[in-house]
């Protein structure tokens, strides 16, 4: 079987190119290395639909970013994405910061974005009162905004799967050989063939990269350490605080989360091992400092969780994207966590970049509906909630996780979606399972056993 497109990788960029490839007349395989769909860069990042207005004018990352964010917005509405509108507001601390502001909403405004706005000190402490003393004035952002991540990634890989394209996960490309009409990709889940294979392996893609003869970029695994705060501090976050940027990063933030919770990260840490997704003392010791200086009373709250993600950076400022004609290959590289806004403009660009090279992408007509996902977030009513639903089946009603009131009505569903959970991880992406203030102490062992049930032959 030769499929017209492989991509391989299926976090959010690889799922997004899929979906939309597979909308048209040709013939899709998505390949993933891991045991699940968004298991690697995707699922742990700052969840945030970026409106883009501090990226640098005139990149392509800028341009898709802006572009990303509306076609993400509209496509979470009509697949129940959970979003939450909540803006940001980055906030100054020393004359210096205060004085980068309106060079900030200059830099917004080259990008496109025209809704920023600076506020001073008294309107900063009556937006978010809890904020630490001696901050001097902020930047208002409107646009931004805290989406969930996990059923971002998910909702594009049930889509492409309903419209034609195969997934195979466990399968991690171990080398190339590319033939006079097509290329073959070696996999620890047996060969793989494809007219054109596409590049979006994250992690790994400057590894893919040299299979076919390049070497124009590294990737840096860059490491960023989150805490989670308990439910009871969201009431002290009411939007997304920002660091001023400076020659160091983004700093800091402090965010609420669309399941309830209160975030406070990322570090920036690069590494060289690409599997290195622990938590270290040092991070959480610089996230407590960092964070108490921003919000010191958020820091009397109990802190629940902490995890770590690996983002894609690489020596250049730019997204790589780049289609080979002579080798039927596009590479997708050096999206950081960007992605997650930008994946839906990525697939459009990409699809744009192979019509150019004479493939036919007219999208088909018998395209099946969105997918319509379950609702993970706080903004809509979760099964237990909905009284109708619970009496037409009671499974709704039967909580299996306390903390995050997951019912076994809805582990069920996830089992038998589209894209099913392949481990505890995957469950917990998909319904928040084990989640909670007890991380799984109390439910951890009753959803094992409903995970084995369901991976019985």
């Amino acid at each position: 079987m030769i499929s017209d497109i492989v991509v391989v990788g299926a976090g959010i960029v690889g799922c997004a190119i899929a979906r939309a490839l597979a909308g048209t007349g040709l013939s899709v395989t998505l390949l993933e290395a891991r045991a699940d769909v968004g298991d690697g860069t995707s699922k742990a990042n700052t969840a945030l639909l970026h409106t883009g207005f501090d990226a640098t004018p005139g990149t392509l990352e800028s341009r898709l970013v802006a572009r990303g964010y509306h076609l993400l917005g509209d496509y979470a509405e009509m697949t129940g994405i959970p979003v939450e509108r909540t803006g940001a507001m980055l906030v100054a601390w020393t004359d210096e910061e205060a004085e980068t502001l309106p060079k900030l909403m200059v830099k917004a405004e080259d990008n496109g974005y025209r809704d920023c706005g600076i506020v001073q000190r008294e309107e900063v402490y009556r937006r978010v009162p809890d904020l630490g003393p001696g901050a001097l004035a902020g930047l208002t952002v409107p646009g931004e905004s805290i989406i969930c991540t996990w059923t971002t990634n998910l909702a594009l890989a049930t889509d492409a799967v309903e419209r034609g394209a195969r997934l195979v996960r466990g399968a991690e490309v171990t080398g190339v050989h590319t033939g006079a009409d097509h290329t073959t990709l070696h996999t620890t889940a047996g060969d793989v063939h494809g007219r054109w294979v596409i590049n979006a392996a994250g992690l790994g893609a400057d590894h893919l990269d040299a299979e076919f003869g390049y070497r124009r970029f590294t990737v840096i695994p860059r490491r960023g350490e989150l805490l989670v705060f308990d439910k009871l501090s969201r009431p002290m976050v009411p939007l997304i605080v920002l660091a001023v940027p400076s020659s160091r990063g983004k700093g800091v933030l402090v965010s609420p989360t669309i399941y309830g919770n209160v975030m406070v990260g990322p570090t920036s840490e690069n590494l060289d091992d690409r599997s290195a997704t622990g938590t270290s003392e040092e991070g959480f010791d610089f996230l407590v400092s960092k964070g108490r200086a921003l919000m010191p009373t958020l820091f009397d709250e109990e802190i629940t969780a902490s995890y770590a993600g690996l983002r894609a950076s690489t020596e250049h400022d730019d997204y790589v994207i780049d289609l080979d004609a002579r080798q039927r290959y596009v590479l997708v590289g050096g999206i950081r966590s960007t992605g997650l806004t930008s994946g839906m403009a990525i697939a459009e660009y990409v699809t744009a970049l192979l019509a150019d090279a004479g493939i036919d992408v007219t999208e088909r007509d018998d395209l099946p509906p969105p997918p319509r996902m379950p609702n993970i977030g706080e903004t809509g009513i979760r099964p237990y909630q909905d009284d109708a639903r619970v009496t037409a089946d009671p499974e709704y009603g039967r909580i299996v996780c306390f903390c995050e009131r997951v019912s076994a009505g809805e582990i069920r569903d996830a089992f038998a979606s589209t894209v099913p959970p392949a481990d505890l991880d995957g469950l917990r992406r998909r319904t928040r399972v084990m989640n909670g203030r007890c991380q799984g102490f109390y439910c951890g062992a009753h959803t094992q056993s409903l995970l084995q049930v369901e991976a019985a032959p």
